[in-house]
């Protein structure tokens, strides 16, 4: 029997119990109670609370304005509706950059206040003094490579990462590095296949790849995308399971429409 189906609950020490066993991971995004306790039913193993609340859930053109308190509120949100997937939660910008100790007392905060299981936090060898204090004080910790939202004005473009071999190897380099200091898992966003191929190959913690390929541990998409809720945005490694804007669109229209005809509510729908 897999590993998957034997847990009540998921933990760091599960997921790598997938990873030895060839098991792929399944991980989604959840920003809201009711949308995690779906994405938990349904059998994710690892739900993130992704800064990309600040794009989905808030409008921003980019991840850096979500506050630390806004990721608390949402991972908080998503705790309550989760009994068995590992819920990660994303320091967010200028929570952790440059200095390890305000990136402690980040991770403890979204620790203590939401109830979550574990943080993700971007970079590589620059933020390894975080990493590294985040991890004595007992939090685990994901890290994340390739394409860094965060990092996003100095790339200057969503645009795939480290096709060049100079960048390659520099994340190369990082994600042994994260893995040297103890992280649990590694996220490789946006990044060739076969240098995915080969850094999933290297290490023996897990690697979630979204834009990344196939040959990674397991994979990670934000749930408006993959439901089919944003309209427009198609990259190619976007795989869009339902089309919810259409159903929803439809089903508002529907309820507007019966409103005007005055046949909601009808005699049946009252007390």
């Amino acid at each position: 029997m897999s590993v998957h189906k034997e847990v009540k609950r998921v933990t760091t020490h599960i997921l790598q119990e997938m990873k030895n066993r060839g098991e792929k991971i399944a991980m989604l995004t959840a920003y809201d109670y009711s949308m995690a306790a779906i994405v938990d039913e349904a059998g994710v193993d690892i739900i993130l609370v992704g800064d990309s609340a600040s794009n989905v859930m808030a409008g921003h053109e980019t991840t850096l304005p979500i506050t630390l308190d806004q990721m608390i509120y949402h991972a908080s949100s998503v705790v309550r509706a989760v009994k068995r997937g590992l819920v990660v939660v994303d320091l967010p910008f200028g929570s952790y950059q440059g200095n390890s100790k305000e990136a402690l007392n980040s991770a403890i905060r979204i620790m203590k206040e939401s109830g979550a299981h574990s943080i993700k936090i971007e970079g590589g060898v620059e933020i390894a003094e975080s990493v590294s204090r985040i991890l004595t004080a007992g939090i685990p910790v994901m890290g994340h490579l390739g394409l860094t939202p965060q990092s996003i004005y100095k790339f200057g473009t969503y645009t795939v990462r480290a096709k060049h071999e100079t960048e390659a190897q520099k994340l190369r380099e990082d994600a042994l590095k994260l893995q040297e200091l103890g992280c649990f898992a590694v996220v490789l966003e946006k990044i060739p296949a076969a240098l995915a191929k080969e850094v999933s190959e290297s290490l023996s913690i897990p690697v979630i790849g979204i834009g990344a390929g196939s040959h990674c541990d397991g994979q990670v998409l934000v749930i408006h995308d993959m439901l089919g809720i944003n309209k427009g945005f198609k990259p190619r490694f976007l795989r869009q399971y339902a089309n919810l804007n259409e159903i929803m669109h439809g089903a508002i229209k529907s309820y507007v429409s019966d409103i005007r005809a005055k046949s909601f509510p009808n005699e049946k729908e009252e007390y």
